[in-house]
């Protein structure tokens, strides 16, 4: 039937053509986060918080050293700033204890926020006073309240550029999803699935018993906002970009359910989430007890499914769309649409992706130097951490909440 069914539609209109062969296009809306040539400055960087994360983002920066120079780093614990040696030749660095100090530096440009979550108001404040461009890493703020404030803040230093941390608004693959979803060939979306699992503790190693709090800091909900805001505001952000919209209401579940080694944030946490205008659900979990699949982000809609990786994803037609766009391909001789082995699925992207924040790093640079407004900023960054602070306030106190518009 179904090789009957393509033989129906082989007389496929004009304008039907034109409508379907679109989708050959859609690379061409991806914006190219690339080194341009006649660079006006070498920014450069303090980098504040020097555990995985900042020496993580020190070697993207190493990456790319017409655009930054890291002169700075900062961290409280001594054995974070010891690493420096594996990334710089450390007498061309400072190393700080105390960030105020780091600060009074007039020749640093910008300060990378990577510390521990409870600290990113605070510190994001005092860089833009002191005239520094600041990269903060997700999720923007700990609480719904800080978020408003720090936009607010954020208003009076519209000469200085502040970038969050959420790296899927510059993959190029997750470009090539947001054109899909705008260009109607998902059709009509109403479910999104999201899944983030492991089968490790997420406790990392500490060198005596004191330091248990400030090097675990993301199992106390004084500093954290556990999984929901380490790993599922990713995908939460995502969906609020690529939709242009945000959930009406949301309702979390979840509980220490494995690990019983006095953490406080919950080790399996569930997130419903009703985009009331957009007539969707979304459904957004985690666990540390289980690593079958991993990572599992899915977008479901009438005419097709996206299914995504980290540095991968693949379109799943519907039956009808399948025959189109088999039909358009063999009608076109098209080479563009990168079909699987089975001809049943699309892979969307096929170079090679690098990993994000050198990315999200390179439109950095380029916002500092025209001034722009970074496709990560206080606004949007700031929904996505309200969005993940209710979330948290749903699971501990097992209520349904509203967002206002």
């Amino acid at each position: 039937m179904f090789h009957l069914h393509l033989k129906k539609r082989v007389s496929l209109k004009r304008r039907d053509f034109i409508k379907t062969s679109a989708v050959l296009g859609l690379a061409s809306t991806i914006p190219v986060f690339a080194i341009h040539k006649g660079l006006q400055k070498k920014y450069r960087i303090g980098i504040l918080g020097y555990g995985d994360r900042g020496t993580g983002l020190h070697a993207v920066f190493n990456e790319l050293p017409d655009l930054f120079e890291v002169t700075a780093v900062c961290d409280t614990l001594d054995f974070r700033l010891a690493n420096l040696k594996n990334y710089a030749d450390e007498s061309s660095v400072k190393s700080y204890k105390d960030y105020r100090a780091m600060l009074e530096d007039r020749s640093i440009d910008a300060i990378v926020i990577s510390t521990p979550l409870y600290l990113h108001f605070e510190q994001a404040k005092a860089c833009l006073e002191a005239g520094k461009h600041v990269f903060l890493e997700k999720a923007m703020t700990h609480t719904a309240e800080q978020a408003l404030e720090l936009q607010k803040i954020a208003t009076k230093y519209s000469k200085q550029t502040i970038q969050i941390g959420h790296q899927y608004r510059y993959s190029p693959l997750y470009f090539k999803v947001k054109d899909y979803i705008r260009s109607g060939y998902l059709g009509k979306v109403t479910q999104i699935e999201v899944r983030w699992d492991r089968n490790t503790t997420w406790r990392r190693p500490v060198p005596s018993p004191e330091f248990e709090r400030q090097v675990n800091w993301r199992m106390y909900h004084e500093y954290s906002g556990g999984l929901a805001a380490e790993l599922l505001s990713h995908q939460i952000d995502f969906i609020d970009w690529a939709f242009e919209t945000k959930p009406q209401t949301l309702f979390a579940t979840g509980g220490i359910d494995y690990f019983k080694d006095g953490r406080e944030t919950f080790d399996n946490v569930q997130v419903l989430a009703r985009y009331e205008e957009a007539g969707m659900v979304g459904n957004f979990g985690a666990t540390c007890s289980n690593a079958h699949e991993g990572y599992v982000f899915k977008i479901r809609g009438s005419k097709g499914t996206v299914s995504l990786f980290f540095n991968d994803g693949y379109f799943y037609p519907e039956a009808d769309q399948l025959a189109e766009l088999q039909q358009v391909d063999g009608v076109s001789g098209a080479t563009k649409l990168n079909w699987m082995a089975d001809k049943k699925g699309i892979r969307l992207i096929d170079e090679p992706l690098k990993d994000g924040s050198f990315y999200a790093l390179t439109d950095f640079y380029r916002c500092m130097e025209e001034n722009a407004l970074p496709h990560s900023n206080v606004m949007n960054g700031g929904d996505t951490a309200i969005i993940v602070a209710l979330a948290n306030e749903s699971l501990r106190d097992g209520q349904i909440k509203r967002l206002d518009s």
